[in-house]
């Protein structure tokens, strides 16, 4: 196992060539996290939903990005350690580095001042480190190892795929969600339009199966029936991607004070970029 992943957040060893990795894994954490989540940095709703969203869900959001972040850590890191203490620091140590870059990007726009109470501060901060910290750790388990140490050249499972076709769906719909566009399209769409964007994000998944692929255990054979696949990867996956979105639309508000059809309509509008960010999780992680 390497020092570095041994000690993430800085623990052990001060000698000159552990601090000179350290400074460089942070430097690549921090790298990660604005890769992931600068766009989101200069979104006004973001902004917004900083001091706008409830305490319950916001806390709830928290509360969920450690355990993701743990079990990212277990499933991407350079030995897929199984040690939770480890995974723990590790998840914490990205959370630290999307936090502190994500205040010093909102301080240089502006967003972040003295005369805003402790609240918006924390909310505004606490939001955005949230994609920030998913780059964060991927910036660490991936961009740091050995061409032959790959997380795609290493037997995975078929829970570990839809995890990860979990966080994809995650990171895609958690840029989109905040927007206004999102409701604003479901609005504008029939009900048949919504079977055809389901039609759409189904056919756009089965082809990254075929042209992304999936390594290790859940490898499929060359002479698998199409249908195999969409079986056991397609649909799968969408549902992933429909339960992401409907969750994310929940905790920005969106479906607060709507009907039903509102709330299926705009799950299906966020389900076409959840679903390609499910579908291309191994290219995005």
């Amino acid at each position: 196992m390497s020092a570095a992943r041994a000690r993430p957040a800085g623990a052990g060893g001060d000698s000159p060539a552990t601090r000179r990795q350290l400074l460089k894994d942070t430097g690549r954490a921090a790298g990660g996290a604005l890769l992931f989540s600068l766009p989101m940095m200069m979104t006004q709703e973001m902004w917004q939903l900083g001091y706008t969203m409830p305490d319950v869900r916001l806390l709830v959001l928290v509360a969920l990005i450690l355990p993701l972040l743990m079990e990212l850590s277990r499933q991407l890191g350079l030995q897929h350690s199984s040690d939770w203490r480890q995974n723990l620091l590790e998840a914490l140590y990205a959370c630290a580095v999307g936090a502190a870059v994500s205040a010093a990007i909102l301080v240089c726009f502006g967003v972040l001042d003295a005369t805003m109470s402790l609240r918006e501060i924390v909310g505004k901060v606490a939001l955005q480190a949230v994609p920030a910290a998913i780059g964060a750790l991927l910036a660490r388990s991936q961009m740091g190892s050995s061409a032959g140490d790959r997380i795609g050249d290493r037997k995975e499972t078929y829970a570990g795929e839809l995890f990860l076709m979990a966080v994809g769906a995650l990171f895609l719909g958690f840029n989109i969600a905040p927007t206004e566009e999102t409701i604003l399209i479901s609005f504008r769409m029939s009900p048949w339009h919504g079977v055809a964007t389901v039609l759409l994000s189904l056919a756009i998944m089965h082809g990254f199966v075929f042209a992304v692929g999936f390594k290790g255990g859940s490898e499929l054979e060359p002479d698998t029936p199409w249908w195999a696949a969409f079986v056991r990867f397609t649909l799968p996956g969408y549902a992933v991607a429909l339960t992401i979105s409907l969750a994310v639309l929940w905790m920005f508000g969106r479906t607060y004070d709507t009907s039903l059809m509102e709330i299926v309509m705009a799950t299906i509008v966020l389900a076409l970029p959840s679903s390609v960010g499910a579908a291309a999780a191994r290219l995005i992680l």
